[in-house]
């Protein structure tokens, strides 16, 4: 099993997340590679049987849409059937900019390893957990 975990980061919350979820993939022993949204593409996609997507809440609660939104976007047509998870953190709202990419995310077809994980700031001891967790699902 090999997994894939893209994100992008601002502050380093989402980071702080990302590294959490590369070591829950590498705690189930499976293969993983860590990518920045600017490093990832859609060629990409097909390299991994499974992908946790990272992105914290921005503006009026979206994704963040220099790098990231691009970035998913150009992805969207590959992800069809693939394995994924999502997370990210925010500093403010309740969470709606991952309940609406969860949705486009259904919209695809995608097959979601768990429920995805969000953390308001700084990840916690209980966010960073959760991240380990999703990690494994992942590659379960």
């Amino acid at each position: 099993m090999k997994a894939a975990v893209v994100y992008w980061s601002g502050t380093g919350n989402t980071e702080a997340m990302a590294n959490c979820v590369e070591e829950g993939v590498k705690d189930a022993g499976a293969e993983v590679q860590v990518f920045s949204a600017s490093d990832f593409t859609a060629d990409k996609v097909k390299e991994f049987d499974a992908i946790a997507f990272g992105c914290p809440s921005m503006g009026d609660e979206e994704l963040e849409d220099s790098e990231f939104e691009p970035m998913f976007s150009d992805c969207e047509a590959e992800l069809n059937g693939k394995k994924i998870a999502l997370f990210g953190s925010y500093g403010w709202g309740d969470g709606e900019w991952m309940r609406k990419w969860e949705e486009v995310c259904k919209d695809l077809g995608v097959e979601f390893a768990c429920d995805f994980v969000i953390c308001n700031e700084e990840p916690d001891d209980e966010a960073k957990e959760a991240c380990k967790a999703l990690g494994a699902a992942l590659v379960k």
